[in-house]
């Protein structure tokens, strides 16, 4: 029986994979005993917010679409066809808080593994989230 641990990636934690190193590390370090996954929404986000923050920080943007496609190599995309039943949970969790995150609580909750994000919009939604600064004890199983 596999027991594999699981996370869904806020389009902020896609974003930072892209931009900086740690969360790339870490996603590439515990691929093998954690399986990453995002919703399709939050990975079109990720792609619409690259240009402009290439932009900013003076970098060619076809690089920075060429690591998000190395992420996705690792998470898995989670179409909406698939977590759509789980829409009037997730809209009544997240509240008005940003109704526009339903996506991320709607995969939670159908996977039933928490979430790894910056957005505190997730907290007091009834889905365990994970932050960047205390995410590996999760990944490495000690919580």
């Amino acid at each position: 029986m596999n027991l594999r641990r699981g996370l869904v990636l806020d389009a902020n934690i896609l974003l930072r994979a892209v931009f900086g190193s740690r969360v790339r590390q870490l996603l590439e370090t515990y691929e093998d005993v954690v399986a990453f996954y995002a919703p399709d929404v939050c990975i079109q986000d990720t792609r619409d917010y690259i240009p402009e923050l290439c932009k900013r920080r003076g970098l060619d943007s076809s690089l920075g679409m060429w690591v998000l496609e190395g992420v996705l190599r690792i998470a898995v995309q989670v179409d909406r066809n698939l977590y759509e039943s789980f829409e009037k949970s997730a809209r009544d969790r997240i509240g008005r808080r940003d109704p526009d995150d339903w996506p991320v609580v709607a995969v939670a909750l159908m996977l039933d593994v928490p979430i790894w994000t910056e957005d505190r919009d997730f907290f007091g939604s009834g889905v365990a989230t994970w932050t960047s600064d205390r995410v590996e004890l999760y990944l490495q199983g000690s919580a």
